[in-house]
């Protein structure tokens, strides 16, 4: 089963995955960006706050998608496969920096993807008074920098976009504590 966890900066999604994890040692656990190799490298250029042009970041974190399709996904899709963050995000961070459709961005991602869409999606949603908190207490990289008004507005065109996927999904609300929400996503993913 291929599961995203999605949702904005500090909003718990590793706390779980790491949880999930501890409980079941067999399961493989990756990232966008950041899953491969060459993945590593673009989260590197993403995160630096250098690129400039909306089309490029949007075109790196989609090849940065279809390389971590083909070594990552692909070849565990029979396992227990996690992914923190995945094309749920990339949609949400382009429709937030504009210039692209829904549409168009569900195309892009379904050629990035062969096709091949998460079985489930697992969105945490925070508010500004939990980002604020969250946030404050580390330092900030390229793409926070860019502010919590953004980070809210990245959250908002995620969810807007979840119920046009027809992929399940599950909705966290991530102030709630630790436990609570863990118990929430093992009862849904039945693990």
């Amino acid at each position: 089963m291929y599961i995203l966890f999605e949702g904005i900066d500090t909003c718990g999604k590793s706390t779980q995955i790491e949880r999930i994890a501890h409980e079941h040692p067999e399961a493989v656990i990756t990232r966008e960006p950041g899953g491969t190799a060459f993945g590593e490298k673009a989260r590197e250029i993403l995160l630096s706050g250098t690129v400039r042009s909306n089309r490029a970041e949007l075109l790196l974190f989609l090849a940065d998608r279809a390389e971590h399709y083909e070594e990552i996904v692909r070849p565990n899709r029979h396992r227990l496969l996690i992914s923190d963050r995945g094309f749920l995000s990339g949609i949400g961070y382009a429709l937030a920096n504009g210039g692209a459709s829904l549409e168009e961005l569900i195309a892009l991602n379904g050629f990035a993807l062969r096709g091949d869409w998460p079985d489930r999606i697992v969105f945490f949603e925070t508010d500004e008074a939990t980002l604020r908190e969250r946030l404050g207490a580390k330092s900030a990289d390229g793409i926070e920098e860019r502010g919590i008004g953004y980070l809210l507005t990245v959250q908002a065109r995620m969810k807007e976009a979840l119920p046009k996927l027809s992929i399940p999904y599950l909705i966290v609300d991530a102030r709630e504590d630790v436990e609570t929400i863990h118990q929430k996503i093992v009862t849904y993913l039945g693990i």
